[in-house]
């Protein structure tokens, strides 16, 4: 579970080198492709089922929502802020599900887990709000949208799975965010804005590549087996190392540096979390009768 925070926070650092010459609606079906090739790959080795036999249609479109309108959503946004601002607004994805479980499922937070959420909201405000530097309210309210596709995804997507094999599920899901992304994409070159190929560094080429296969391929491997070894509330304590990685890839990365102010704020944030998982895990843990 470490191994998957890990690559997950390090592909955001790694995406961001890649965004600044690659358009972001050029860049995410660059890595889809090589992350359903991943996982098609994976696939065969593993001999398992390629597509889940029910729900495949609200599945299907389930992965248009996430990653496909998601990460289209924080790829935009992270072409206009840090990746260390962008790693830490992923901390607030737990918040927003928390919330719309209580909007669509009917299920109202505790007194506790309110408190929480309030202060990871605290935490985020001090991050983006760094003093001295002008943050793009745009590349913000784009990041915080695509967590919040996310976190729909989340709510809906536990209805459907039943006992499709995960892999099945994520390779279909992807496959069709694959093809939302190459529609973006086609609507992006008509209009102009799908930027040209043909200036792009090396390096950025060989980032795309490695941040595609990290964040989709090799994170998602060692999150199965993880599964395998924990249970899902325990692994939504390692998730939250997700933002650390991030933040510390970006650094050594990317030379990006927080302010004393937003140390504080990521501190509070990943606190704030944490707490909330674990409040979260103690309320859905079994009762012994």
């Amino acid at each position: 579970m470490v191994a998957a925070a890990a690559c997950w926070g390090t592909a955001t650092a790694i995406s961001k080198r890649a965004v600044d010459e690659i358009a972001p609606l050029t860049l995410l079906p660059l890595q889809l492709a090589v992350s359903v090739s991943v996982l098609l790959v994976v696939s065969l080795v593993g001999r398992e089922r390629m597509l889940p036999v029910q729900h495949r249609a609200q599945l299907g479109w389930l992965g248009v929502l996430n990653p496909g309108l998601s990460y289209a959503l924080s790829l935009a946004g992270l072409s206009r802020i840090t990746a260390s601002t962008s790693a830490l607004l992923w901390a607030t994805e737990p918040v927003l599900i928390l919330l719309l479980v209580w909007l669509v499922l009917r299920q109202p937070p505790t007194r506790t887990i309110s408190l929480c959420a309030a202060v990871a909201l605290i935490g985020v405000v001090l991050v983006v709000a760094r003093p001295g530097v002008r943050l793009s309210a745009t590349g913000v309210a784009l990041t915080l949208a695509g967590v919040g596709a996310c976190a729909v995804y989340t709510v809906i997507s536990s209805r459907y799975l039943g006992e499709a094999s995960t892999l099945a599920v994520v390779f279909l899901q992807q496959a069709a965010a694959f093809g939302f992304a190459v529609l973006l994409w086609v609507g992006a070159v008509v209009t102009a804005d799908a930027g040209s190929l043909r200036d792009v560094s090396s390096t950025a080429w060989v980032s795309a590549i490695t941040a595609g296969a990290l964040y989709y391929g090799v994170a998602f491997w060692f999150y199965l087996r993880g599964l395998r070894m924990c249970s899902p509330a325990l692994a939504g304590l390692f998730i939250n190392l997700v933002p650390v990685f991030g933040v510390t890839a970006a650094a050594i990365l990317l030379d990006e540096r927080l302010g004393a102010r937003q140390w504080l704020g990521a501190v509070i944030v990943l606190g704030a979390v944490t707490a909330l998982t674990l409040v979260q895990s103690k309320r859905d843990r079994p009762r012994a009768t």
